[in-house]
């Protein structure tokens, strides 16, 4: 190499590191502590977010996913910008065993902190209200620990019934948060809403009047169709921010075929308004909505062969949302 390269050498490694050197890596490395304006959900720089990754099954019954090798696997190879941590508290979970289950969703959260991805920290129950003191004393534990990361999302209530908004979801949604504020100012709080996570339009004419919360829409593209859809819209006309915290490739009772069709029309819905989701399940049951099938490790490193036709459609869609993410 002549003398006038070696000189000009020093410069072009300048230009590739200021080039390259300085991209973000992560999600949470791009986009920082997310925080809610209008109907999106944006990061520091004002960016628009539209996370998109996956649900685990109930703590209690698939306790072996809860791991930081299985959250890495979502991470690398399924692209997942987001991860549900989904901590059962009825049906054996932490109402009666509150550090075994906490600890699952430590491991879950600890692991997503560690690799730059956002994690729900989700209170999986279909009657919150009956477990009110015990949502306060483990959110306040999650944000007192939690709180100080930006990769961190509280949902404080899965999927009520059919209970009043007014009158039951939204004043226990009021004290959770009042909790959660206490330690941790900012990050982003999902409400679960009436009838399954469904009734948004109907939360949306009476608002929870607190910073950088969201709205859970849950929907199973088989039963849920157009008028889902339309009470979505309606509740984003009202002027709220939706997360679609769980959904479903198949019917409602997570079996049945897959349809394909009707997810992707789901899927571009989201796209239009830049709503973020997770899938529902990171399991092996036999069920249509598991993302795999028996003897798929509990650590990842899954071929093909041993993912679903719900896990497979899935997988596609989280790599292409990626690739935009970061293109």
């Amino acid at each position: 190499m002549n003398a006038r390269k070696l000189y000009l050498l020093p410069f072009f490694v300048f230009i590739i590191h200021t080039v390259w050197g300085n991209q973000p890596s992560t999600p949470v490395e791009k986009y920082g502590r997310l925080k809610v304006a209008g109907t999106n959900i944006i990061g520091q720089n004002g960016d628009t977010v539209q996370l998109a990754g996956m649900s685990f099954f109930w703590s209690p019954w698939m306790p072996e996913f809860y791991n930081y090798d299985c959250v890495k696997w979502l991470c690398d190879d399924w692209k997942c910008t987001v991860v549900r941590a989904a901590m059962a508290v009825d049906h054996a979970g932490y109402a009666k065993h509150p550090l075994k289950e906490k600890k699952k969703i430590e491991k879950v959260v600890d692991a997503a902190i560690n690799l730059g991805i956002y994690v729900v920290i989700d209170f999986h129950t279909h009657r919150a209200e009956n477990f009110l003191s015990e949502a306060k004393t483990f959110f306040a534990e999650m944000a007192h620990k939690y709180g100080k990361y930006p990769n961190v999302i509280y949902e404080i209530y899965n999927e009520p019934l059919k209970v009043s908004w007014p009158e039951v979801v939204k004043p226990y949604c009021e004290e959770v948060i009042k909790t959660i504020r206490k330690y941790d100012p900012e990050n982003i709080i999902i409400c679960g809403t009436p009838i399954w996570s469904q009734n948004v339009d109907e939360a949306s004419q009476d608002p929870i009047a607190a910073n950088n919360i969201v709205y859970a829409l849950h929907f199973y593209s088989g039963t849920h169709k157009q008028w889902l859809i339309d009470k979505a819209e309606t509740a984003m006309k009202n002027g709220i921010c939706l997360f679609v915290s769980e959904y479903g490739t198949t019917e409602a009772n997570g079996d049945g075929k897959v349809y394909v069709d009707e997810t992707r029309k789901w899927y571009n819905w989201m796209d239009k308004y830049h709503v973020s989701s997770c899938n529902w399940s990171v399991s092996d049951k036999k069920e249509s909505s598991a993302i795999l099938k028996k003897g798929a490790s509990a650590r990842g490193h899954w071929k093909d062969s041993q993912i679903t036709p719900s896990g497979l459609l899935v997988k596609a869609e989280l790599a292409k949302k990626y690739a935009e993410m970061f293109r």
